[in-house]
C-alpha cells in the first residue's frame, strides 16, 4: 500500500490561527474563516454549544443532529453572529466528512501508523455511516447556499481573513 503521512503529524500549534484560550464571542475579530473545518474543535464558546449536538452514528441520529445544528446556524444568523453561523456550518461539514471516513474505512482509520502511515483498505467501513454522511451533506450545502450567510462570509473574509 502507498505510504503517505497525514498532515496532522506535522501540526504546528503556535502558528495555528485558532487558539483554545480565546472567547470568540467576546473577541470575534480574532476569528478567521480558514479552510473547511479548521478551528471547529477549538473555538469557544461555540465548540461547547454546538459540539454537544454533533452525532452521526446512524442516519436517524444524523437527522436529529443536523436539524439541531442547522437550527443553531439560523439562530446565529438571526443574531448577526457570523462566527457562530460559520462554526455551525463547519460542524455540518464535519458531520459529512467524518461520517464518510467511517463509511470508507473500518473504524474510521485511514492510515496504519504501524506501517509508516500506509493507507488502509478503502471500502471496509460501515454503510450506515454513508447514509448519515448524506444527511449532513444536504444540511451543509443548505447552510452554504444561505444568501445572508454567504454575504456575511464574503464580507468577513474581505475584512479579516
Amino acid at each position: 500500500m502507498k505510504s503517505r503521512q497525514p498532515s496532522y503529524l506535522n501540526f504546528d500549534k503556535k502558528d495555528y490561527p485558532w487558539k483554545p484560550d480565546i472567547n470568540y464571542r467576546a473577541s470575534p475579530w480574532k476569528y478567521r474563516v480558514g479552510k473547511g473545518e479548521q478551528g471547529v474543535l477549538i473555538c469557544e464558546p461555540y465548540k461547547s454549544e454546538i459540539g454537544q449536538h454533533w452525532r452521526f452514528k446512524t442516519e436517524a441520529i444524523a437527522e436529529e443532529s443536523s436539524d439541531t445544528i442547522f437550527a443553531m446556524f439560523e439562530d446565529y444568523l438571526k443574531a448577526a453572529d457570523f462566527v457562530g453561523a460559520d462554526m455551525a456550518r463547519k460542524y455540518l461539514q464535519m458531520g459529512y466528512t467524518r461520517a464518510r471516513r467511517y463509511a470508507n474505512y473500518k473504524g474510521g482509520k485511514k492510515y496504519d501508523k504501524d506501517q509508516d502511515y500506509a493507507l488502509l483498505e478503502r471500502g471496509t467501513g460501515d454503510l450506515e455511516k454513508a447514509a448519515a454522511a448524506d444527511v449532513f451533506y444536504k444540511r451543509w450545502k443548505q447552510a452554504e447556499a444561505n444568501a445572508q450567510y454567504a454575504a456575511m462570509k464574503k464580507q468577513w473574509k474581505d475584512e479579516r481573513g
